[in-house]
């Protein structure tokens, strides 16, 4: 079974998981010995979740799109060798966050930085405190940029997804003090770069 792009879209047309579905459990034991149905139920559980990681690593759409969906191929593909060490959603994002990296690697690359009319100084104008929520959320997205791949995945992780650090570590198959460090050097290169703009600014 290969799921089609529309995965990791909306769940607008889908109907939600009721009480009476199945437990994940079963829904994984299911789809272990090849129910394609019961791996089409755990996708939609899980689709808007895993895009949402992969975006965040990525920055990119098209390629979080790429990268969730080669995630659940891969993921229908391991099945049969999980043996439920770890939830099936955290074995899941670990898959989704390997295969964003990869992609953000590949576009690590190529990428630019982004300038104009988005890197203007957006406090020219007045704005009411809903504006400038949005815009400041807008321009701490971008300053995300100035991160590492691996650096965006753990953020993403800890504050986006409220993870522990010990199930990052697990998810991205990385220990936890490198989990720590990444999260130490993000928030400096953050706190540098923001600083950096906001003297530009003025």
């Amino acid at each position: 079974m290969k799921p089609g792009r529309a995965v990791v879209r909306s769940n607008q047309g889908m109907q939600e998981p009721s009480a009476a579905d199945e437990s994940e459990g079963k829904l994984v034991e299911r789809a272990r010995r090849g129910d394609q149905e019961a791996f089409r139920m755990l996708v939609d559980r899980h689709r808007d979740h895993a895009y949402g990681l992969a975006l965040q690593i990525t920055r990119q759409r098209e390629e979080a799109e790429d990268a969730a969906q080669e995630a659940f191929v891969r993921a229908w593909r391991a099945l049969p060798g999980f043996r439920g060490e770890a939830s099936f959603g955290t074995w899941l994002h670990r898959i989704v966050a390997r295969r964003a990296l990869d992609h953000a690697t590949a576009l690590s690359a190529r990428a630019a930085r982004e300038t104009g009319i988005e890197a203007a100084d957006e406090t020219l104008l007045p704005m009411t405190n809903e504006a400038r929520d949005f815009v400041l959320a807008r321009r701490l997205d971008r300053l995300m940029g100035c991160l590492s791949a691996q650096q965006r995945a753990v953020v993403a992780l800890f504050y986006r997804e409220d993870r522990p650090v010990q199930e990052i570590a697990v998810v991205l198959a990385m220990p936890e003090n490198t989990v720590k460090t990444h999260l130490r050097r993000a928030r400096a290169a953050l706190r540098e770069a923001w600083t950096r703009e906001q003297g530009a600014a003025s």
